[in-house]
């Protein structure tokens, strides 16, 4: 914590509520930089009430840096006093804009006390008034954290809820196990504590800042953490949840194709990358923007939160901060080469990612799907069929860590595969595996409903209906079954002499339809 000090400061302190949220006051009464009266105004009190009436974070911490202050007071170090008038429902409201700030920074000025405020604004102001200000400025590193505690070099995330012995996930993406830490039960005061400690150091590090604060949570970026904080009545509990980037792969880690990688150097412009949750898309996406970035194009994020470990070439817009409009004006202006959204989750989001896209930025969009024809399904709703391509050109499913899949799509005209009448023929979306070429779904508008039909299981079915008609020619009695594949032709065993002289048909159909047939003696 670095202070700054603007005049010699006075035997009275009236911190704002920016500095009581940080817990920064107690800090300079325990060394000794504060002693005589700390004044809390009454307008603070409100502001933190309503704060913490509403269930966030910020206001549970400055009422619990109270309470420390009280602590300090008994021991004689300082004395604590309530002072100041209430402010009306109007400025609490209004305290976004400084209204409750104005309060604070007139109180201390007319009865001569220091402001302490972390807040460089309300600090400007207070010296451009000649007042006495403890300004406490952010730095980069900062006294170590409890949560460090949980994490060692093979820790993904760990799970704190109170009731529970702390658990973390160890191991991989996919290959992970679950293990207590220890075996004593948290208590609710222990999750408070460290709570509180977390949104205190976010207030106050450079590296962390507060991405939500809701009624019952709060989802917190702290240098290489991830919080998300629950509590009653949201939640049952008070729950923490941190996660941790274990690796930071570039692209060159995933050892991906020379096909693949000449795609996304000359033609990927509408990427999806899909994928369950916990398997690594984030980490893929945070290596396809670092590899564009090296390849001298302008990469921009939007993130909710903003938990990438990018580069300072790259920045990191918050979905939470501004609307979508702003976001649009925002992209469209600054005309990046590549825009990474992370997480595409409500309309709004498509949305963006659609008009984006067709206005000419390259999007790289993040997606939960369990398949890749599951991230596809998830536009189909939201835009025409014919302009899906321009909008989705390819699509990276990630398992386990690893490019599990690469897959393209393209629009054509033709007779959907298993139609027969020519005059159904019609603009079909095809979606191939882009490393075989192979054909592995058709979607096309069928009546009034879009449908997405797969076309390897209607072409197996076509071939098994087929060789089941000519093999029970062949071999009349004879029962047919595709299983995993292979065609299974079971005969009574009366008739395995019969199988016999027409073995050589049965190869040559083997040879035809690409195919394993198995002759299953029965009886």
């Amino acid at each position: 914590m670095s202070v700054y000090v603007a005049s010699a400061p006075e035997e009275a302190y009236v911190p704002d509520t920016s500095v009581l949220v940080e817990g920064a006051v107690s800090k300079l009464v325990r060394e000794g930089r504060i002693r005589g009266k700390v004044l809390i105004h009454r307008a603070v009190l409100a502001e933190l009430e309503h704060q913490a009436n509403q269930g966030r974070a910020v206001g549970f911490a400055g009422l619990e840096e109270i309470r420390r202050l009280r602590e300090l007071a008994r021991e004689g170090l300082i004395d604590v006093e309530i002072v100041g008038e209430r402010p009306r429902p109007g400025d609490i409201r209004a305290a976004g804009s400084g209204a409750i700030d104005a309060i604070i920074r007139d109180y201390a000025y007319e009865v001569g006390a220091t402001l302490v405020t972390a807040d460089r604004v309300q600090a400007l102001v207070a010296q451009a008034m000649g007042m006495s200000v403890i300004y406490i400025q952010p730095r980069a590193e900062d006294s170590k954290l409890t949560i460090d505690e949980f994490f060692d070099d093979v820790t993904m995330s760990v799970h704190l809820k109170e009731g529970v012995p702390p658990r973390a996930k160890k191991g991989a993406p996919g290959k992970w196990v679950l293990v207590d830490i220890r075996d004593r039960p948290l208590t609710r005061s222990e999750l408070e504590s460290i709570a509180r400690e977390i949104i205190e150091a976010a207030k106050r590090r450079p590296d962390g800042f507060i991405e939500i604060d809701r009624a019952g949570s709060t989802i917190v970026q702290l240098g290489k953490y991830r919080v998300v904080i629950t509590r009653p009545p949201l939640s049952d509990g008070w729950e923490i949840t941190i996660v941790k980037q274990l690796r930071r792969l570039r692209l060159e880690d995933y050892k991906l194709p020379a096909k693949v990688l000449k795609r996304l150097d000359e033609r990927a412009e509408g990427i999806l990358i899909a994928g369950a949750p916990g398997m690594g898309k984030t980490t893929f996406a945070q290596a396809l923007a670092e590899y564009y970035a090296r390849k001298g194009k302008v990469v921009k994020t939007i993130e909710s939160p903003r938990d990438m470990v990018l580069p300072p070439a790259i920045t990191q817009y918050s979905k939470e901060y501004a609307d979508a409009g702003e976001l649009h004006d925002i992209l469209l202006l600054s005309r990046p080469d590549y825009t990474v959204f992370d997480e595409l989750r409500t309309d709004e989001d498509f949305k963006l990612y659609v008009d984006l896209r067709l206005a000419g930025i390259g999007m790289i969009g993040v997606v939960h799907a369990t398949s890749p024809i599951d991230a596809i399904q998830r536009f189909l709703n939201r835009v025409d069929l014919g302009m899906l391509p321009s909008i989705v050109d390819t699509v990276i499913f990630i398992e386990n860590g690893r490019v599990a899949g690469v897959y393209d799509l393209r629009l054509t005209v033709k007779l959907p595969t298993g139609l027969r009448e020519a005059e159904l023929a019609r603009p079909v979306v095809e979606v191939r595996d882009f490393l075989t070429d192979e054909l592995l779904y058709e979607i096309y508008t069928f009546g009034e409903q879009t449908v997405v039909v797969p076309v390897k299981r209607l072409v197996a079915s076509s071939v098994e209906d087929k060789l089941r008609r000519v093999i029970e020619r062949l071999i009349p009695g004879a029962e047919v079954e595709l299983r995993d594949n292979v065609l299974v032709v079971s005969v009574p065993r009366a008739m395995a002499h019969l199988v016999q002289k027409k073995i050589k048909r049965i190869r040559k159909l083997e040879d035809k339809y690409g195919v394993t047939i198995r002759i299953n003696v029965v009886g």
